[in-house]
């Protein structure tokens, strides 16, 4: 079996460090934030769940549905927040559809440290659009991944997409 690092993967896992133990976590914060305001990754706010960008996207779009009640486990989550969980996914996956095309998706979650969870004390499921091709030779060699988009750029599609489809 053959290795392949990816050393860009642990900024992210390092830039939690801090948070953790501080105390603070980074989408209780999210849940007080206004979504027009552009310097926040905060796209949309239901009743239990909120969607925010990926600060560090595999993809352009890569998008985290949350739970706005902290919680750490997939067994505390209430049958209304597994709901609106899915919910939001569904409505996620058509926006993202809608405004890039990804010929594919990654969907699912990254539980506890050893499951890759760069915030393990308040679960989080993750939507990755894919592309064919979107895995090439610049993170395999080159140790760097091509997001093609600004965040900001990104965020104010996103919003679009989300206001023609979910009103």
């Amino acid at each position: 079996m053959k290795n392949l690092w990816s050393p860009w993967r642990s900024n992210y896992i390092e830039s939690f460090k801090d948070k953790q133990s501080g105390g603070n976590c980074i989408f209780c914060e999210a849940v007080e934030k206004d979504i027009a305001e552009m310097s926040n990754l905060l796209i949309r706010k239901s009743d239990q769940t909120l969607v925010i960008m990926n600060l560090y996207p595999y993809n352009n779009g890569h998008l985290m549905i949350v739970p706005k009640r902290h919680i750490g486990s997939i067994e505390q989550i209430t049958q209304e927040e597994s709901h609106e969980l899915m919910d939001e996914i569904i409505l996620a996956e058509k926006v993202l559809q809608k405004v890039y095309s990804p010929q594919g998706f990654n969907i699912g979650a990254n539980l506890g440290r050893a499951g890759g969870a760069g915030i393990e004390e308040h679960i989080h499921f993750h939507i990755v659009p894919r592309w064919n091709g979107d895995t090439n030779f610049m993170p395999a060699i080159g140790e760097v991944k091509v997001i093609s988009q600004d965040l900001a750029e990104t965020k104010k599609r996103l919003l679009g997409g989300y206001k023609e489809i979910a009103g």
